[in-house]
């Protein structure tokens, strides 16, 4: 495929929701628009990618359904690529509806990447602005793909081009209308790739322009990251996956660590989600491969 980088992990991302809602029952969190921004050839690209590489995710697996490439393709679907996705997805936008019964007024998703939450609730169209932050490259190829599937943008969307690893700036979101009220904020599947400073750092700045009451809901991989290999090795594989990609994982927390990055912003933790916790809510009494995910924990902080 030749999309950039940055595109291409959006691609997969939204091809594991897209999969999920069209294969999976019961559903953990039905992304029923994102099969629409993925085109056929880059539907088939993704799968022919995947079942060729199963004998990097499983040798065992890849004798028994030899032939199968059907089965192959859900295998490493529902065990490597889509549990944690799915799950962090399903717990941030129940919170997130949670918190505009409580007067939230703007959300700011962080690496927002083929993210569809604003197509699906056009209900909140004059209740809830929604700032969508990520790389240019990334942004631009998202712009341009729902103008080619005819979605039409919500007036309430807002496309913020911002490189936020490296520098995050409110400067650009005021120019695109956000205000100083009770925000909500999503930060998902990037703690990992963040330094301990570089999380501590962006946590600082962004609750630095937004008022008491206003929250975050992200996902981080605890001290056992780097050394647990997960059922089918597949937190070992994520891992490996990662550094070839060239964006190696950087950082694991123990529970005292997150605390203390998020008192240090002023933030206390309402909720936070093991992976025993996850498992319970999400994937409990399933007949499919779904399970929650090794070292992956989730935490919703509230500024005081």
């Amino acid at each position: 495929m030749k999309q950039n980088e940055s595109s291409l992990t959006s691609l997969i991302s939204a091809f594991g929701r897209a999969y999920h809602s069209q294969f999976d029952t019961p559903k953990i969190f039905d992304d029923f628009i994102a099969k629409d921004l993925i085109s056929q050839k880059e539907y088939h690209d993704i799968k022919k990618n995947m079942v060729q590489g199963i004998q990097f995710f499983n040798k065992e697996i890849a004798k028994k359904y030899k032939g199968n490439p059907e089965e192959i393709l859900k295998w490493i679907t529902q065990v490597q690529l889509s549990p944690t996705p799915l799950a962090r997805a399903a717990y941030c936008e129940n919170v997130l509806q949670n918190e505009i019964k409580f007067g939230v007024k703007q959300y700011v998703i962080l690496g927002a990447g083929l993210d569809t939450f604003c197509l699906r609730h056009p209900e909140l169209e004059n209740t809830l602005e929604i700032f969508e932050i990520d790389h240019p490259f990334t942004q631009e190829f998202k712009v341009q793909r729902l103008v080619e599937v005819d979605l039409k943008i919500p007036k309430n969307l807002h496309f913020i081009p911002m490189d936020f690893t490296k520098i995050f700036s409110y400067e650009k979101l005021f120019g695109k209308g956000f205000s100083y009220e009770k925000t909500f904020i999503s930060l998902l599947g990037v703690s990992n790739y963040l330094t301990k400073d570089e999380l501590s750092s962006l946590i600082e700045k962004l609750f630095a322009e937004v008022p008491s009451g206003s929250s975050i809901v992200f996902d981080y991989a605890d001290e056992k990251l780097f050394e647990e290999k997960g059922f089918s090795n597949r937190v070992e594989n994520m891992v490996k996956m990662a550094a070839v990609g060239g964006e190696p994982m950087k950082s694991c927390f123990p529970y005292s660590e997150i605390k203390g990055i998020l008192e240090k912003s002023g933030l206390l933790i309402y909720e936070h989600l093991s992976p025993s916790k996850i498992q319970n809510l999400y994937f409990e009494n399933r007949k499919d491969y779904l399970s929650a995910f090794e070292t992956i924990h989730y935490v919703h902080a509230v500024k005081k």
